[in-house]
C-alpha cells in the first residue's frame, strides 16, 4: 500500500490548488520543499486560482438547484455537473464566459438530477485510480495532466503535446470503472515542450578551472 499511497499523494499534490494548500509557482512549491513542474506560468496559475472562486461566485449568484463545479488551467474553463434545466445550463455558461481572464470555456453541464454522495464518493475513487496510473507511467509527466471526474467520466486538462493527450487517454481508459474520457487538453508542439523543459531545468554552475 505504501507506494500507492505515494503515487496518489504526489499526484493530488500536482493538481490541486486551494485556498489553504501552498502555491505552486515556476516549478517550486512556494512554502514547502516540494519541487514540481507546472507547464503554466505563475501568473496563469494564480489567474486560474481566481477564476475558479470568482466562478464559483457567480453560479452561486444565480441560485440554480444544480450541482456545478467550476474548473480553470491556464484560463480555460470546464464546467461539470448537473443543473435542471437547460435555460439554467446555457445561464451559468454564459456567466462564467464573462469572469474576467476566462480565455474558453467547455460546458459539459449535465441537465439531471444532482448527482447521489455515493457518486461523488465513486468519482473521488476513480480520480485517484487514474493519478495513481499517471504517476506508474514512465513515459508520462504526471503532473502535466489534471484530472476531474463526474458521474464516471474522467475529463483531462493541461498543456500536452498531441503525443502526451494520446496516451493520457489511454491510460485513464485502462482504469477500471472509467466509462468514458474527454480531453479538454490545450495541444503545444514537441518544440513547445522542449523550450518549457530547458526552462525548468536548474542551470549548472559553471566549472572553473584548477
Amino acid at each position: 500500500m505504501r507506494p500507492l499511497a505515494l503515487a496518489l499523494a504526489a499526484a493530488a499534490a500536482a493538481t490541486t490548488l486551494s485556498a489553504c494548500a501552498p502555491l505552486i509557482v515556476g516549478g517550486a512549491m512556494v512554502g514547502g520543499s516540494m519541487m514540481i513542474i507546472d507547464r503554466r506560468t505563475s501568473g496563469a496559475q494564480v489567474e486560474d486560482q481566481a477564476i475558479e472562486l470568482k466562478g464559483a461566485s457567480v453560479v452561486r449568484d444565480l441560485a440554480t438547484l444544480g450541482h456545478v463545479n467550476v474548473t480553470s488551467y491556464n484560463r480555460m474553463v470546464l464546467l461539470t455537473g448537473e443543473v435542471p434545466t437547460e435555460d439554467d445550463r446555457l445561464r451559468v455558461e454564459n456567466a462564467v464566459r464573462r469572469v474576467e481572464n476566462v480565455r474558453s470555456v467547455t460546458n459539459e453541464l449535465a441537465v439531471a438530477g444532482n448527482s447521489s454522495l455515493s457518486s461523488r464518493s465513486n468519482d473521488l475513487v476513480l480520480t485517484s485510480k487514474v493519478k495513481a496510473t499517471f504517476v506508474d507511467a514512465k513515459d508520462l509527466q504526471a503532473p502535466s495532466v489534471k484530472v476531474i471526474t463526474e458521474r464516471g467520466t474522467v475529463y483531462l486538462m493541461g498543456r500536452v503535446t498531441e503525443r502526451e493527450a494520446a496516451r493520457a487517454a489511454d491510460l485513464a481508459r485502462s482504469v477500471s470503472g472509467v466509462q468514458k474520457v474527454v480531453r479538454v487538453f490545450e495541444v503545444i508542439s514537441e518544440a513547445e515542450l522542449a523550450n518549457l523543459q530547458k526552462a525548468t531545468q536548474p542551470s549548472q554552475p559553471a566549472s572553473g578551472n584548477r
